[in-house]
C-alpha cells in the first residue's frame, strides 16, 4: 500500500508542474527579477561590492516567496471544493494532505534557487563560500522555505475563497523588499530603515549573504533561526486548528 503522505505529495507537485502561472511565479519570476536588479538596474546601486554578489542572497529569499500564491491558493481550493472530503472517505490522513502541500513547495523552491543561482553564475556570481558555508545555505533556505509553506497553508486554510487565498500571501512576497535584499537598510529612509532593520526577513538574508560571502555572523544566524522556526510554529498549529475546524 502506497504511503498517503507520498501519493498527496506526487498529487500537489503535478498541479504546480501542469499549472503554467504557477510555474511562471514559482521559477521564472525569479529569474526575470534577477535580470532586472542585477543585468538592467544593478549600475544604479553603490553597495561597496559587485552588486550581483549582493543582490542574489536576498532574490535567494524572493525566490522562495514568489511560489508561494499558487500553495495558498491550491489548499483552500481543496478545502472549497469538496475534496478534503473525499480524502476523508478515502481515509486519508490529515497529516498527509498538510504535509503535501508543505513538501510540494519546498521542492518548488529548491527547484526555483537552483534556477536563480545559475542565472546568478551566469551574471558573474562570485561567492567565497566554502562546503560547510553551502551546507548552511542549503539548510538556511530548505527551513525558510518549510517555514513560509506552513504559513501559507495556514493563510489558504483559513481564506475563504481561493482568490482570497492568493491575496493572502501577497505580504509574503512583498516583505522582502522592505529588508536588506535589494539595497542595504542603512541606505534607506527614515521609518522604513527601522523597518528593515528590524523585520523578520533581514536577518535571514543577512545569514545567507555571509555564508555566501564565507563570513557568517553568529548574530544574524541566531535571529533568522529563531524567526524561521517561530514562524514555522505559528504556521503548523493555526494550519492545524484551522484545518480540523473547518473538515
Amino acid at each position: 500500500m502506497k504511503n498517503p503522505s507520498i501519493v498527496m505529495l506526487r498529487r500537489n507537485f503535478k498541479h504546480i508542474a501542469r499549472n503554467p502561472t504557477s510555474v511562471f511565479n514559482a521559477i521564472l519570476m525569479p529569474v526575470v527579477m534577477m535580470f532586472m536588479f542585477v543585468y538592467i538596474l544593478g549600475d544604479a546601486f553603490n553597495v561597496g561590492v559587485d552588486y550581483v554578489d549582493y543582490a542574489t542572497p536576498g532574490l535567494l529569499l524572493l525566490a522562495v516567496c514568489y511560489g508561494l500564491g499558487a500553495v495558498a491558493t491550491a489548499v483552500n481550493s481543496d478545502m472549497t471544493k469538496g475534496i478534503i472530503n473525499r480524502f476523508k472517505v478515502m481515509d486519508v490522513p490529515r497529516s498527509a494532505v498538510l504535509t503535501g502541500h508543505v513538501v510540494a513547495s519546498l521542492l518548488t523552491n529548491l527547484i526555483a534557487v537552483a534556477a536563480l543561482l545559475g542565472v546568478a553564475f551566469l551574471l558573474g556570481f562570485s561567492p567565497s563560500a566554502s562546503f560547510l558555508d553551502w551546507l548552511g545555505v542549503i539548510g538556511m533556505v530548505a527551513l525558510l522555505g518549510f517555514a513560509t509553506a506552513w504559513l501559507t497553508v495556514a493563510l489558504g486554510l483559513f481564506a475563504k475563497s481561493p482568490e482570497t487565498a492568493g491575496l493572502a500571501s501577497v505580504p509574503l512576497v512583498m516583505l522582502p523588499f522592505f529588508s536588506s535584499a535589494i539595497v542595504p537598510a542603512d541606505k534607506m529612509g527614515a521609518g522604513v530603515r527601522q523597518f528593515a532593520e528590524y523585520q523578520p526577513f533581514t536577518p535571514i538574508i543577512e545569514t545567507l549573504r555571509g555564508l555566501l560571502n564565507g563570513t557568517p555572523a553568529a548574530g544574524d544566524a541566531i535571529q533568522a533561526l529563531a524567526w524561521c522556526l517561530g514562524i514555522a510554529l505559528v504556521g503548523y498549529l493555526w494550519a492545524s486548528s484551522t484545518f480540523t475546524k473547518r473538515a
